[in-house]
């Protein structure tokens, strides 16, 4: 198998449950994968630091008050808790089990589902692993940064639950197993078309017949809606007009796609759970939508540099399936990417994949600055109009260079974005500090640094961010802690995944 393919999993990995002193047997990949998240998680919100002892990180478990060890620092492994005579390893069932029996005691609520997820995550792991050994990988270096997250969302209990369906019914169209797939046409009754923005794109998909519209439809969410739908088939609402030409493929957000042949992103529903939501495009959201991307594109239209904003410039939906078939149009690279440069899902440098420009970096403090050049004023600039982007990993896309230097950053996704006269300027700040500097930049200059020995990120960061006049700036460079989303507890406690929970971490910037 290509090296892209599998990203090794957690060094010193095992498997099993082994007396005192004896040693590990091997761990499996989908195992290890599975518990870095996990592990994160736990880590960052419930367990208390011990002490650090040959190699190992020692962390006391204040609900059950069992000791627990683990191996590494950003992709903790090998996981062990304190018996009669010495550590017991933990296989993925037994991790979960430990889990969910330290929430149930630091919290006093007992939740079902979650162990659930974290089971259904591992599962699906295993089954991509199973599909990539016998996948070709993309051609392009920005398709496999899309398509290379195995282990995903590195702070989540359970980033890879795909709603705990058989994987033959979801794996056809999995980024993480390469996939490519032809999209649904549909012809829509035009009086029952609701769409708003420019949506003209759709129309070069394909050819509707008198009276009807086109839409294109995810074929997994047809699937998902088809009790749904099956009157307005019936009755002519809705017509199959075949599909697209093969070679469509999903990006990191799965429900997302590249259309081959059409500088396009389209976004669809998915009634699946995904991370922390059911990945639906909800009517209010839709409805926001032209509001919210008009005041991003408003709030970069000064910005000093190049476009930084991919548009979400439209929806088109049926009236009487308003959400499940939802498409949302977002803008391509043409116009937008410099000439030259290369797109990489920021997420992707992260996880890595073959073509990494991280791996040829000979100059990590030239390379690093550049990032930060062409990743802070976008996010930065937004905010002092207003507009809180969404600067995670998974929405941050950075062009490189032939040499693989930064030269650009482009976000995307109105959905996640926030309007500080919604939300007000104190939450707004503290959200974008979780995503930009505790998800984003803390991730990026950790996989720098692990490159690099004794390289040191954070006074180039600390530069970065003071260059900026916001009032807020000065505050985030003195203060000893940053906010981080507990999306463990969140998960645990049943909490809507749009209402953020923040924990204080130790903060690298300040001096």
């Amino acid at each position: 198998m290509d090296r892209v393919d599998l990203m090794p999993p957690p060094a010193g990995s095992g498997r099993g449950e082994p007396g005192p002193g004896e040693p590990p047997a091997a761990v499996a990949p989908a195992d290890a994968y599975a518990a870095v998240p996990l592990l994160n998680c736990l880590l960052r919100e419930v367990a208390r630091p011990v002490r650090e002892t040959g190699g190992h990180r020692i962390h006391h478990l204040p609900g059950t008050g069992r000791l627990l060890r683990v191996r590494g620092t950003r992709r903790p492994a090998d996981p062990e808790v304190r018996v009669p005579g010495g550590w017991q390893r933990l296989d993925h069932t037994a991790l979960v089990e430990l889990v969910a029996e330290e929430l149930r005691r630091h919290t006093g609520l007992s939740n079902h589902e979650l162990p659930a997820e974290m089971t259904d995550s591992r599962d699906a792991v295993a089954a991509l692993l199973d599909a990539r050994a016998g996948a070709n990988p993309p051609d392009g270096l920005y398709a496999r940064s899309e398509q290379c997250l195995l282990t995903g969302h590195t702070h989540h209990p359970a980033p890879k639950a795909r709603g705990g369906g058989p994987a033959a019914d979801w794996l056809p169209y999995a980024p993480e197993a390469h996939a490519r797939f032809p999209l649904t046409l549909l012809g829509l009754r035009e009086d029952t078309v609701v769409e708003e923005g420019d949506t003209s794109p759709l129309d070069a998909l394909g050819t509707a017949p008198p009276g009807y519209r086109l839409l294109p439809a995810h074929p997994w969410q047809l699937e998902l809606a088809a009790g749904e739908l099956g009157a307005a088939f019936a009755d002519g609402r809705l017509i199959r007009l075949g599909t697209t030409v093969p070679g469509t493929w999903p990006t990191a957000a799965i429900r997302t796609v590249r259309t081959p042949g059409h500088d396009l992103f389209l976004k669809f529903s998915l009634d699946v759970r995904i991370t922390n939501d059911i990945r639906r495009l909800w009517r209010h959201d839709l409805l926001a939508l032209r509001r919210t991307d008009a005041a991003v594109c408003a709030a970069l239209e000064g910005f000093d540099g190049p476009p930084a904003w991919l548009s979400d410039r439209g929806y088109r939906t049926a009236g009487f399936a308003f959400e499940a078939l939802a498409v949302l149009v977002r803008d391509g690279f043409g116009g937008r990417l410099l000439p030259g440069a290369t797109p990489l899902l920021a997420a992707g440098l992260v996880e890595g994949f073959d073509g990494n420009p991280l791996d040829r970096v000979t100059d990590p403090d030239a390379w690093w600055q550049a990032y930060l050049a062409r990743a802070v004023p976008p996010a930065l600039a937004a905010f002092a109009h207003g507009v809180v982007v969404e600067a995670h990993l998974q929405n941050t896309l950075v062009a490189v260079d032939a040499d693989g230097m930064p030269v650009q950053v482009l976000y995307r996704d109105a959905e996640g974005v926030k309007l500080l006269r919604d939300v007000g300027r104190a939450a707004g700040w503290e959200r974008l500090v979780y995503c930009l500097v505790v998800n984003h930049l803390t991730e990026i200059a950790g996989a720098l640094a692990e490159r690099h020995g004794g390289f040191d990120p954070w006074p180039a960061a600390r530069r970065a961010l003071a260059r900026h006049d916001l009032p807020e700036t000065g505050a985030l460079l003195t203060s000893p802690t940053l906010p981080a989303k507990t999306n463990l507890l969140l998960r645990w406690t049943g909490a809507d995944g749009a209402d953020a929970r923040y924990l204080p971490l130790p903060n690298p910037l300040m001096e």
